[in-house]
């Protein structure tokens, strides 16, 4: 039996699995096996940038990002286009540009050698039996079975975890993120959010990759997301914007806490963690500081013990569910177009481009 099995390989479950004391015999398993080119689904649907505060976290962490995961351009500048209001501002912000796929081989390389690691492996049913968890995943067209006495969600939106275990906690508001990667000629060095209420009431970006444009949008999950996508790829070559050959199309469930509410961290058998608690910038979708920092702060809960774990793991993450709860009062003037209008007309702590 494993004392914890962690699903999904992610930011989350590597984080998890890294600091997790070594007195633990843990299993990490995911759908994808990232050491594999040709497995399908490979790629993650990402705009592959490291934030401020994921750039902070992996600092506290001890993580030295290698230069083997950068992609040029690397951005300082977001431009705002402001569609609905014909407005156009730049804001200085430092990201990393990364190559998500690099960036998450290289996670799985820092996972302790005690850690069992299941790649490719399709999780199937988990269930609770007398004080410990049972799963069933497949590999290879085969079905194995393993018991743990705690398993973690770490699977990011749309969590089969969540699903299974709590399907009558509210959940944050679902989104389809849809992306293309284009060809492009001219690497411009910024990352474009783009604001169009008739698309989507989240937003829409674009994110120069080496020779590459990425255009992608957060759309409402309904049956009209591809067309207002095509929708927003018209509008963007009527404003101006030039790209190539569509070289590749991605797509993924964002998940949108609109209120702390909808942040569930599990029970004493299931913990969740990351997109799969909520933990996900409202405002931005940004969510890879959230899965670092809340899977290190599951670390620290389960660390002191696997029995009666969640009240230390509530409290490690009270901060964190305070912090959304603020960028969620920071959303109606992001996605108001009255109010937004009003912002960028000032031009408050916008920089001129020369």
């Amino acid at each position: 039996m494993y004392d914890i099995a962690i699903i999904g390989a992610g930011p989350a479950g590597c984080t998890l699995a890294r600091f997790l004391d070594k007195k633990y015999r843990v299993l990490l398993l995911d759908k994808r096996d990232v050491t594999d080119d040709d497995y399908p689904g490979v790629h993650k649907c990402c705009g592959g940038l490291l934030a401020p505060d994921a750039q902070n976290m992996l600092g506290r962490m001890g993580m030295a990002v290698p230069v083997s995961i950068l992609v040029d351009p690397q951005l300082f500048l977001v431009r705002t286009i402001d569609l609905d209001n014909k407005i156009e501002r730049y804001y200085q912000r430092f990201y990393l540009n990364i190559d998500r796929l690099a960036f998450d081989r290289w996670l799985i390389s820092l996972v302790p050698k005690n850690v069992d690691l299941a790649l490719g492996c399709t999780l199937k049913t988990c269930s609770s039996e007398s004080g410990f968890v049972k799963l069933s995943f497949t590999y290879n067209g085969n079905t194995y079975s393993e018991k743990a006495r705690v398993v973690v969600g770490a699977d990011g939106g749309n969590s089969t975890v969540r699903r299974i275990f709590f399907p009558d906690k509210k959940t944050p508001s679902v989104y389809i993120a849809i992306q293309e990667w284009f060809e492009a000629n001219d690497t411009t060095p910024y990352y474009a959010a783009v604001f169009d209420k008739t698309i989507t009431d989240f937003y829409s970006w674009m994110i120069s990759k080496e020779n590459t444009l990425i255009i992608g949008s957060a759309l409402k999950k309904d049956n009209l997301a591809l067309d207002r996508y095509k929708m927003l790829k018209m509008r963007l070559r009527d404003y101006g914007i030039v790209y190539g050959k569509k070289i590749k199309r991605e797509g993924s469930f964002i998940f949108r806490p609109k209120d702390i509410s909808s942040i569930y961290t599990g029970n004493e058998t299931c913990a969740l963690t990351g997109e799969a608690a909520g933990f996900i910038s409202p405002s931005s979708a940004e969510g890879i500081s959230y899965a670092l920092k809340s899977a290190y702060c599951l670390a620290k809960a389960l660390n002191d013990g696997l029995d009666d774990f969640q009240p230390a793991y509530r409290k490690l993450v009270s901060g964190m569910k305070r912090n959304i709860a603020l960028k969620n009062m920071k959303c109606p003037a992001m996605y108001s177009p009255l109010l937004r209008s009003i912002i960028l007309k000032t031009g408050i702590k916008s920089t001129d481009v020369i």
